[in-house]
């Protein structure tokens, strides 16, 4: 089903985070095309009184001011430039960013006023933003995480099926990294008993290192109500065998027991120390140690590889 889009403007961009790394999040659609069967956000939408099912992300909200709001917000005399995640309740990549190409906007919004940012996503659309993501970079810390849960083609097309193929996304990541953009892998969720093997684990690492990811991470998946019905309806569909396994795992709560999430990250924790996982850029786009916040003198060396427009 093609999804339908709404045009509605927001009264605020930035939402204030507790509990988390970083303080503020933006989110330039509500609702996502992707429809990945694990996603956290159906628990959301389940609070919100909205559809969790096979209906999330067949209705996108169109955030249609968000990058004027933004700058107002980020204008203010009280702004303090702290760290804001892009892309924690919606993939700014997903297929709507191709024609209203509001994260891009959003990107030149933060990177106009010296805002660093992380952005999450599954979408190689972001390509497209070499020049404004180079252009922030040289103004404050930048840093891309691409989701890569497997590279196994029956689980991903099963467990994201709106999604472009793992290995495009890593593609789009080797990308980034020879423009000099910090891009990492966040293989989350891992699924137990489906993608939690040694072996599949380290087919990830591996492809991201040679794609040259800076960095990666893991996490087993988390299923609060909402996401957990619509999880194990389609686990049940395509792997009847462990429905009875993951209703004892997630018998307590939205976590499995540290006994299974604790090994699979120390797993990839040893896997990344194998395979030598690191920042390896040749190219490093980095603020001067003197940049004024709001301030942006490029220093030798460190403009942007693209041009302003040039995508």
């Amino acid at each position: 089903m093609r999804p339908e889009y709404r045009l509605e403007p927001c009264k605020v961009a930035l939402n204030r985070v507790k509990g988390m790394s970083f303080r503020w999040s933006l989110n330039p659609y509500m609702g996502c095309a992707h429809q990945c069967t694990f996603c956290f956000v159906r628990a959301f939408e389940r609070l919100a009184d909205r559809p969790a099912d096979d209906r999330y992300g067949t209705s996108i909200r169109v955030k249609t001011n968000l990058v004027e709001q933004l700058r107002k917000e980020l204008a203010r005399p009280g702004w303090k430039h702290e760290q804001v995640a892009v892309g924690t309740a919606t993939d700014p990549y997903q297929p709507a960013e191709g024609r209203w190409r509001l994260t891009r906007g959003a990107i030149q919004a933060l990177g106009d006023s010296a805002t660093p940012f992380g952005l999450i996503t599954r979408g190689p659309l972001i390509v497209r933003d070499l020049d404004v993501l180079a252009d922030a970079a040289v103004r404050a810390d930048v840093s891309v995480t691409f989701s890569v849960p497997t590279l196994d083609p029956g689980v991903w097309r099963l467990t994201e099926p709106g999604t472009a193929p793992p290995r495009q996304r890593l593609r789009a990541l080797r990308t980034l990294v020879d423009h000099g953009i910090k891009a990492s892998v966040g293989m989350a969720p891992i699924l137990p008993g489906i993608t939690d093997r040694p072996d599949l684990m380290e087919d990830v690492v591996k492809a991201a290192r040679d794609a040259g990811a800076t960095g990666v991470w893991a996490n087993v998946l988390y299923l609060k109500p909402g996401t957990r019905e619509h999880f194990l309806e389609n686990l049940a569909r395509d792997w009847p065998e462990l429905l009875p396994a993951y209703e004892q795992l997630y018998a307590q709560g939205a976590y499995v027991p540290k006994a299974v999430s604790e090994p699979v990250k120390a797993e990839v924790a040893e896997l990344r120390k194998r395979h030598e996982i690191g920042d390896r850029r040749s190219v490093r786009l980095e603020p001067p140690p003197d940049l004024p916040v709001g301030a942006f003198v490029p220093a030798p060396g460190q403009l942007p590889l693209i041009p302003r427009g040039a995508a």
